[in-house]
């Protein structure tokens, strides 16, 4: 059982990005087609990739569809998404496309029953979005904070079929500070449902560190600016990955 590595594609008006801090203002756009950055990830080893429809996000519902659709049909591995999905039909529907995993986020606090019909009916295809700024939930695209502790939402879905828990520490996002390892496997070992650690990667050290976690809980990583940034080479990630039991 190895850490998986999921390259990361984020959407904004079709182009790929990096935000700061979830920022929409603050976007570094690293190409216009998304489905060829998606190529050159399957390319360097990757079978699985994390896709967010940012515009989706904010918005409530699918802005980036086609892209997605591109994505979907020319990656040969697994395609996880997130960004705007609350409600039944959004979760048919991209699964209906081939998407192999599909992320809730703000619904999960607003419409835990949604998402647990969701896991029911799609067992192991949903994933559970705990975004974090100063251990609260953050909601709406990161712009909203709420009052509920990130384990204490996590600990709702315990017993609901949910796939993973994708854990975001919302203040190091796209800033290269380094993941927040040690929230992660926290929160890892305090829920029974595995956990994918995101927001932050900066450099190999952390893929190495995350993946000795495995047996903890750690599921696996998303990385992005890292990887488009060259601070990061996707083959030496997933070979650490692959290496570290």
């Amino acid at each position: 059982m190895s850490l998986i590595v999921f390259p990361a594609i984020d959407l904004k008006g079709g182009q790929v990005v990096r935000l700061a801090e979830g920022d929409m203002d603050r976007a570094t756009v690293y190409g216009d087609d998304p489905a060829a950055q998606a190529m050159l990830f399957a390319e360097a080893g990757a079978q699985h990739l994390h896709v967010v429809d940012l515009d989706g996000a904010f918005a409530g519902e699918s802005v980036n569809g086609e892209a997605v659709r591109g994505i979907v049909e020319r990656f040969p591995g697994h395609v996880q998404l997130g960004g705007g999905i609350r409600n039944r039909a959004s979760v048919e529907r991209w699964f209906d496309l081939g998407v192999s995993r599909v992320v809730i986020g703000t619904a999960a606090l607003e419409d835990p029953e949604f998402v647990r019909g969701a896991a029911r009916d799609f067992p192991g295809g949903v994933v559970v979005a705990v975004d974090a700024r100063d251990g609260m939930v953050a909601t709406k695209g990161w712009a909203d904070v709420s009052t509920t502790s990130v384990v204490d939402l996590a600990r709702r879905f315990e017993d609901a079929g949910v796939a993973s828990l994708l854990f975001t520490d919302v203040g190091r996002d796209g800033l290269l500070k380094g993941c927040n390892v040690e929230a992660t496997v926290d929160l890892a070992r305090a829920v029974s449902i595995p956990v994918i650690a995101s927001g932050g990667v900066k450099g190999i050290a952390e893929i190495h560190v995350l993946a000795l976690h495995v047996r903890d809980g750690v599921e696996g990583v998303i990385t992005g600016r890292a990887l488009y940034d060259g601070r990061l080479d996707l083959a030496a990630a997933l070979s650490v990955a692959q290496g570290a039991e």
